[in-house]
């Protein structure tokens, strides 16, 4: 791997925050995606939304997975199932890797380097998502 690429991993991976588990929630080991998704309703911070319009989109794999989106938009957000036009950012993975990214069972870095996370659009709005959503 030339230095280049592996700059751009490193800030990839720094730039959204996956030391920490990506908008994690706390949910038991053997929750599904839905449960994750109505924990995130709870732990929503508004100060840190205020001033924020962003599109988020979830597609997940596996017997539990589908697609989410959450709709931000200064101060308030919107959640649901299916898609949403022109997200910022889209978070690919299996539906017990999200939730393990959710309840810190599985490490944002390890996901994001082993695929089993990836990430497509805006990094600021990948890292802003753990600050709106803790």
């Amino acid at each position: 791997m030339n230095g280049v690429l592996l700059l751009r991993c490193v800030i990839i991976a720094v730039a959204i925050g996956l030391g920490t588990a990506i908008a994690a929630s706390n949910e038991p080991a053997n929750s599904t995606p839905q449960e994750v998704f109505d924990g995130m309703r709870q732990s929503f911070q508004v100060e840190k939304a205020k001033g924020v319009h962003l599109r988020y989109q979830w597609q997940l794999s596996g017997p539990s997975g589908g697609e989410w989106w959450i709709e931000v938009n200064d101060g308030k957000f919107e959640m649901g199932r299916g898609k949403i036009g022109n997200p910022d950012v889209t978070f690919v993975t299996s539906d017990k890797n999200w939730v393990a990214l959710s309840n810190g069972t599985l490490g944002g870095k390890w996901a994001f380097f082993t695929g089993r996370l990836k990430i497509q659009g805006s990094q600021a709005a990948a890292r802003k998502l753990d600050e709106i959503f803790p």
